[in-house]
Protein backbone atom coordinates (compact mmCIF):
# COMPACT_ATOMS: atom_id res chain seq x y z
CA UNK A 1 0.00 0.00 0.00
CA UNK A 2 1.68 3.42 -0.97
CA UNK A 3 0.91 6.93 1.50
CA UNK A 4 -0.72 8.98 -0.57
CA UNK A 5 0.51 12.76 -0.17
CA UNK A 6 -1.13 14.56 2.47
CA UNK A 7 -2.69 18.09 1.19
CA UNK A 8 -1.10 21.13 2.80
CA UNK A 9 -3.20 23.12 4.34
CA UNK A 10 -4.78 26.14 2.97
CA UNK A 11 -3.26 29.54 3.70
CA UNK A 12 -5.22 31.51 6.69
CA UNK A 13 -7.20 34.47 5.28
CA UNK A 14 -7.58 36.94 7.44
CA UNK A 15 -10.20 39.83 6.99
CA UNK A 16 -9.56 43.00 7.38
CA UNK A 17 -12.86 43.65 9.04
CA UNK A 18 -11.10 42.50 12.30
CA UNK A 19 -10.66 44.31 15.64
CA UNK A 20 -7.22 45.71 15.07
CA UNK A 21 -8.80 47.53 12.11
CA UNK A 22 -11.41 49.01 13.41
CA UNK A 23 -9.15 50.38 16.32
CA UNK A 24 -6.80 51.98 13.68
CA UNK A 25 -9.75 53.24 12.13
CA UNK A 26 -11.35 54.16 15.09
CA UNK A 27 -7.93 56.20 15.58
CA UNK A 28 -8.71 57.81 12.09
CA UNK A 29 -12.05 59.37 13.23
CA UNK A 30 -10.63 60.73 16.08
CA UNK A 31 -8.28 63.09 14.54
CA UNK A 32 -10.30 65.68 13.22
CA UNK A 33 -12.89 65.36 16.08
CA UNK A 34 -9.63 66.37 18.71
CA UNK A 35 -9.04 69.07 15.97
CA UNK A 36 -12.25 70.89 16.50
CA UNK A 37 -11.99 70.44 20.51
CA UNK A 38 -8.86 71.75 20.57
CA UNK A 39 -9.63 74.72 17.87
CA UNK A 40 -12.90 75.54 19.97
CA UNK A 41 -11.19 75.44 23.29
CA UNK A 42 -7.79 77.77 21.52
CA UNK A 43 -5.96 76.06 24.35
CA UNK A 44 -7.74 78.64 26.66
CA UNK A 45 -10.31 77.08 28.36
CA UNK A 46 -10.73 74.60 30.49
CA UNK A 47 -13.80 72.12 29.82
CA UNK A 48 -13.05 71.59 25.84
CA UNK A 49 -9.14 71.64 26.62
CA UNK A 50 -9.41 68.86 29.02
CA UNK A 51 -11.91 66.85 26.55
CA UNK A 52 -9.64 67.56 23.47
CA UNK A 53 -6.42 65.99 26.03
CA UNK A 54 -8.90 62.91 26.85
CA UNK A 55 -9.28 61.98 23.30
CA UNK A 56 -5.98 62.62 22.23
CA UNK A 57 -5.18 59.84 25.34
CA UNK A 58 -7.68 57.35 24.10
CA UNK A 59 -6.58 57.96 20.50
CA UNK A 60 -3.24 56.89 21.79
CA UNK A 61 -3.62 53.88 23.23
CA UNK A 62 -6.12 52.34 20.45
CA UNK A 63 -2.39 52.70 18.62
CA UNK A 64 -1.10 50.15 21.48
CA UNK A 65 -3.78 47.99 21.72
CA UNK A 66 -4.55 47.46 17.65
CA UNK A 67 -0.89 46.45 17.65
CA UNK A 68 -1.17 44.02 20.75
CA UNK A 69 -4.22 42.67 18.76
CA UNK A 70 -3.20 42.48 15.36
CA UNK A 71 0.28 40.64 16.84
CA UNK A 72 -1.71 38.09 19.56
CA UNK A 73 -4.51 37.15 17.01
CA UNK A 74 -2.09 36.86 14.03
CA UNK A 75 -4.64 39.73 12.77
CA UNK A 76 -2.38 41.38 10.44
CA UNK A 77 -3.35 42.82 7.13
CA UNK A 78 -1.94 45.19 4.37
CA UNK A 79 -4.85 47.33 4.98
CA UNK A 80 -3.26 47.59 8.84
CA UNK A 81 0.05 48.12 7.99
CA UNK A 82 -0.71 51.05 5.96
CA UNK A 83 -3.26 52.34 7.76
CA UNK A 84 -1.70 52.34 11.25
CA UNK A 85 1.38 54.04 11.00
CA UNK A 86 -1.08 56.76 8.76
CA UNK A 87 -2.96 57.13 11.53
CA UNK A 88 -0.26 57.55 14.06
CA UNK A 89 1.89 60.65 12.08
CA UNK A 90 -1.95 62.19 11.51
CA UNK A 91 -2.36 62.19 15.18
CA UNK A 92 0.83 63.18 16.57
CA UNK A 93 1.56 65.52 13.65
CA UNK A 94 -2.41 66.88 14.14
CA UNK A 95 -1.28 67.63 17.68
CA UNK A 96 1.90 69.05 17.24
CA UNK A 97 0.83 71.70 14.59
CA UNK A 98 -1.75 72.35 17.00
CA UNK A 99 0.24 73.42 20.01
CA UNK A 100 2.98 75.53 17.50
CA UNK A 101 0.05 76.90 15.96
CA UNK A 102 -1.69 78.21 19.88
CA UNK A 103 1.85 79.19 20.80
CA UNK A 104 2.55 76.61 23.19
CA UNK A 105 5.43 74.59 21.45
CA UNK A 106 8.42 75.87 18.74
CA UNK A 107 7.73 75.54 15.48
CA UNK A 108 11.45 73.82 14.95
CA UNK A 109 10.20 71.40 17.39
CA UNK A 110 7.28 70.47 15.37
CA UNK A 111 8.87 70.62 12.11
CA UNK A 112 12.02 68.46 13.37
CA UNK A 113 9.76 65.50 14.30
CA UNK A 114 7.64 65.34 11.60
CA UNK A 115 10.27 65.70 9.36
CA UNK A 116 11.91 62.15 11.27
CA UNK A 117 8.28 61.00 11.24
CA UNK A 118 7.79 60.90 7.75
CA UNK A 119 11.52 60.12 7.00
CA UNK A 120 11.39 57.05 8.87
CA UNK A 121 7.80 56.24 6.93
CA UNK A 122 9.74 56.79 3.89
CA UNK A 123 12.95 55.13 4.62
CA UNK A 124 10.42 51.67 6.04
CA UNK A 125 9.23 51.83 2.16
CA UNK A 126 12.44 52.39 0.56
CA UNK A 127 14.06 49.19 1.56
CA UNK A 128 10.73 47.01 1.94
CA UNK A 129 11.94 45.36 -0.60
CA UNK A 130 15.07 44.40 1.28
CA UNK A 131 13.41 43.49 4.60
CA UNK A 132 11.19 45.17 7.51
CA UNK A 133 12.95 47.58 10.10
CA UNK A 134 10.77 46.43 13.43
CA UNK A 135 9.81 49.11 16.10
CA UNK A 136 12.70 49.36 18.31
CA UNK A 137 12.57 49.95 21.67
CA UNK A 138 13.64 53.32 21.56
CA UNK A 139 11.29 53.90 19.28
CA UNK A 140 8.65 52.95 21.45
CA UNK A 141 9.98 54.92 24.39
CA UNK A 142 10.38 58.30 21.88
CA UNK A 143 6.33 56.91 21.37
CA UNK A 144 5.53 57.19 24.65
CA UNK A 145 7.59 60.40 25.45
CA UNK A 146 5.63 62.08 22.62
CA UNK A 147 2.29 61.09 23.78
CA UNK A 148 2.80 62.31 27.73
CA UNK A 149 4.71 65.52 26.64
CA UNK A 150 1.60 66.48 24.25
CA UNK A 151 -0.62 65.30 26.89
CA UNK A 152 0.62 67.47 29.17
CA UNK A 153 0.38 70.54 26.61
CA UNK A 154 -3.28 69.86 26.40
CA UNK A 155 -4.10 69.44 29.57
CA UNK A 156 -4.47 72.82 31.85
CA UNK A 157 -1.72 71.77 34.58
CA UNK A 158 -1.46 74.25 37.15
CA UNK A 159 1.66 76.10 37.66
CA UNK A 160 4.19 75.24 39.13
CA UNK A 161 3.79 71.98 37.57
CA UNK A 162 2.95 73.36 33.88
CA UNK A 163 7.08 73.23 33.30
CA UNK A 164 7.18 69.53 33.37
CA UNK A 165 5.63 69.85 30.12
CA UNK A 166 8.43 71.04 28.27
CA UNK A 167 11.24 68.89 30.03
CA UNK A 168 8.91 66.50 28.91
CA UNK A 169 8.81 67.26 25.01
CA UNK A 170 12.85 68.15 25.71
CA UNK A 171 13.33 64.46 26.16
CA UNK A 172 10.98 63.37 23.52
CA UNK A 173 13.13 65.40 20.25
CA UNK A 174 16.59 63.83 21.63
CA UNK A 175 15.36 60.04 21.76
CA UNK A 176 13.39 61.35 18.26
CA UNK A 177 16.48 62.02 16.84
CA UNK A 178 18.63 59.27 18.12
CA UNK A 179 16.20 56.98 17.42
CA UNK A 180 15.75 58.69 13.99
CA UNK A 181 19.58 58.03 13.02
CA UNK A 182 19.49 54.54 13.91
CA UNK A 183 16.57 53.99 12.21
CA UNK A 184 19.02 55.48 8.75
CA UNK A 185 21.72 53.62 9.71
CA UNK A 186 19.46 50.32 9.79
CA UNK A 187 17.79 50.73 6.52
CA UNK A 188 21.22 51.08 5.16
CA UNK A 189 22.50 48.16 6.56
CA UNK A 190 19.79 46.37 5.21
CA UNK A 191 20.61 47.48 1.73
CA UNK A 192 24.06 46.82 1.47
CA UNK A 193 23.54 43.54 3.13
CA UNK A 194 21.21 42.51 0.18
CA UNK A 195 23.77 43.69 -2.28
CA UNK A 196 26.07 41.61 -1.21
CA UNK A 197 23.57 38.30 -1.74
CA UNK A 198 24.24 36.61 -5.27
CA UNK A 199 21.46 36.14 -7.23
CA UNK A 200 20.29 33.09 -8.83
CA UNK A 201 22.99 31.47 -11.16
CA UNK A 202 25.79 33.49 -9.69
Amino acid sequence: MTDEPVPAPAPRTVSPYNAANILTVVRIVLVPVFLGLVVSSQLTGTGARIVACLVFCVASATDFVDGWIARRWSLVTSFGKVADPIADKALTGTALVLLSVYDRLPWWVTVLILVREWGVTALRFWVIRYGIIPASRGGKLKTMLQIAAIAWYLWPVPEPFDVIGPWLMGAATVVTVVTGVDYVIEALRLRRDARRVPGPGA
